[in-house]
């Protein structure tokens, strides 16, 4: 959230409590849990995907800047984007969050541009979790229904659907108009007297008056507003979302937004019982059954209600904002009771801590995992050359045990763009680092929308900055609009190049989640040939995936500036374990059908003669016989 990573974490002044103790796991455990094949998660941001005006003025209103609707997500687009190699689409910023925009006709109240970043408003700063945000309707009163023909539409092109919950914060202003009969808003039954209670929602500081921060840039680019005055009336001040307790927020902190109490002391202290020795390995029938029992802060009944009603409504699962912030005996609780009741709900959390990675998974039940402290952080240094491939050996040997919970992505909505200046400045970089991050293991690859035109992100929106496409205002996305070509979909406006990286992306993807032998077993050959193969060089890394029906050697080169030509030597252990005889083999690339290669097999060790051309990848399939 807020580009802020797992560092973020050490603002909060009671944080280091709540989390459990991490019980490791065996590396020879196996998992029971994973599908036939990979699965691919394509994230867009709602508010922008259907957005075709071109004018980008930074602050601009959404009558300047335009903005994307439900309805833009038309079949033919959702088509497109399934036969790009996708399984799973994420909403991004669909829940009803604070916007600068007047919707009192809809019995909305205004929000106060003193504590909205930006315009369009931060996805993360929740103010209805019962609704969605009116920007993204046709027609405002009728904005649920209008989200619900979306998931049917994308159920019926074969897409499971993704949103948002975030559970660590809401907006300062929470307040729901779409809740059930009988539901209680966050903080409606609060003791707002005393700082600490089990059951209320919020933290408070009695006896004080929530200040505006003072920030270094006007809200709303220093226009005119009615409410944008240097106020806003909070009393008593609230514990602000990061965990700051001071009444006036700083501007780095998310002041934006008040923290949720899950029954945790302000001096850490747990108001509830933990999970009893050994349960990270018991079931979450077994988890659900134990929470039956105890009694429960009244927060974490109320997103349970929350979950449960989107689930109802059709969600087939959520990515959870900043886990890592929330206590891992909630999540036991919580998807525990969603597994129960919608046993193939999918869960996704954001936690960037590496030490937690096991808790929140096993105790916490989790499902997968953003991999970007190790893996993604490690491979950007690769792919801009401030470190060798060969640190992608022990960063993926460390997770072994994990790998299939541990999503790969290199952009999101947090991240900066592959083709922006601050990363890689150009979008062929990314190429080596995609083909490496989708095929190493078998978990799920995450595409951020516009990433397989090559978007550079490359706007100065208002409040949120370039290199990173705006998640905060009214803004357009030009490479991606160039491959939406008016509404038609069908690229037609991309450059030579975009086009080119786009078939690349739908070559690879398309390729990941319908090989067997990315669901079976992984062996680096790195370290083998980075010892015996003379001209193997350190902007090389290379890999094995096999199962019984498919063989794969894969080797990309993140060197942008010269060929590569070595020979890639196969060691006699996986020689072995592909039962391979002396003699030749026929390779055949998957991203290029047309590159044909030969494995020689001598006295139990293999060799490719390959030339790399700079950035090139291959996936080579081993033919099943023998050439003779």
């Amino acid at each position: 959230m807020k580009y802020l990573m797992f560092a973020c974490v050490a603002l909060l002044a009671f944080s280091s409590l709540v989390f459990c103790n991490v019980t490791v796991l065996q590396k020879t455990q196996t998992d029971k849990d994973k599908s036939q094949h990979k699965i691919v998660i394509y994230q867009v941001f709602t508010r922008l995907f259907g957005n075709t005006n071109t004018t980008n003025k930074p602050w601009g209103t959404i009558e300047e800047n335009g903005v994307g609707k439900f309805k833009d997500f038309t079949p033919n687009a959702l088509r497109e984007i399934r036969k790009l190699g996708v399984t799973h689409i994420w909403y991004t910023g669909v829940l009803h969050h604070d916007v600068i925009r007047d919707y009192t006709a809809y019995g909305i109240s205004n929000d106060d541009p003193d504590v909205v970043k930006g315009r369009a408003g931060s996805p993360y700063a929740i103010k209805d979790y019962y609704s969605v945000d009116p920007d993204l309707a046709v027609d405002p009163a009728k904005r649920m229904e209008e989200f619900k023909a979306l998931v049917q539409r994308s159920h019926q092109e074969g897409l499971k659907v993704f949103i948002d919950i975030v559970p660590n914060h809401v907006a300062r202003n929470y307040h729901s108009t779409g809740k059930p009969s009988g539901v209680k808003d966050f903080g409606e039954n609060d003791n707002k007297k005393v700082i600490y209670a089990r059951d209320n929602n919020f933290y408070y500081l009695p006896g004080t008056e929530f200040k505006v921060p003072l920030l270094a840039e006007k809200p709303l680019g220093g226009s005119s507003h009615p409410l944008a005055d240097g106020k806003f009336e909070e009393v008593p001040a609230k514990v602000t979302g990061n965990g700051s307790r001071l009444a006036q927020p700083k501007a780095d902190d998310w002041y934006e937004t008040v923290k949720i109490n899950y029954g945790i002391y302000t001096n850490g202290l747990r108001d509830f019982v933990l999970l009893p020795e050994g349960y990270d390995q018991k079931s979450y029938k077994d988890h659900q059954s134990y929470w039956q029992q105890q009694s429960l802060p009244d927060t974490w009944l109320k997103f349970r209600d929350i979950c449960l009603f989107w689930l109802e409504f059709g969600v087939d699962g959520f990515r959870f904002d900043m886990a890592e912030m929330v206590p891992v005996e909630f999540w036991s609780y919580l998807n525990s009771t969603i597994k129960l009741a919608y046993p193939q709900t999918i869960l996704v959390a954001e936690v960037y801590n590496p030490t937690f990675f096991r808790s929140y998974l096993k105790s916490g039940k989790m499902d997968y995992l953003y991999d970007k402290v190790d893996f993604y952080d490690t491979l950007k240094r690769v792919m801009q050359g401030k470190a060798p491939a060969d640190r992608l050996v022990k960063i993926q040997a460390e997770s072994a045990d994990i790998e299939h919970h541990m999503i790969h992505f290199l952009e999101n909505h947090d991240e900066q763009r592959l083709a922006s200046p601050g990363f890689a400045g150009n979008a062929q970089k990314g190429k080596p680092a995609m083909v490496v991050s989708a095929t190493i293991s078998t978990s799920p690859t995450l595409v951020y929308f516009g990433q397989e035109v090559g978007e550079p992100g490359a706007e100065n929106a208002g409040f949120g900055k370039a290199t990173r496409t705006s998640i905060f205002d009214y803004v357009g996305v030009p490479a991606h609009q160039r491959w939406m070509n008016g509404g038609a979909f069908d690229g037609g406006k991309l450059s030579a190049e975009e086009k080119g990286m786009r078939n690349f992306y739908q070559r690879l993807l398309n390729f990941t989640i319908s090989s067997p032998a990315l669901m079976g077993k992984y062996e680096e050959i790195h370290s083998y040939n980075r010892s015996n193969s003379a001209n193997y060089s350190d902007r090389i890394f290379s890999f094995a995936r096999w199962s019984d029906q498919q063989k794969l050697l894969i080797t990309a080169s993140f060197d942008d500036a010269r060929q590569h030509t070595f020979d890639l030597l196969i060691p006699s252990t996986l020689v072995k374990a592909w039962n391979l005889k002396d003699g030749n083999y026929d390779l055949t690339d998957q991203l290029k059908s047309e590159n044909k290669f030969q494995l020689h097999i001598s006295k139990h060790v293999g060799k490719v003669k390959l030339t790399l051309e700079p950035l090139e990848s291959l996936i080579l399939e081993v033919n099943k016989k023998k050439v003779r």
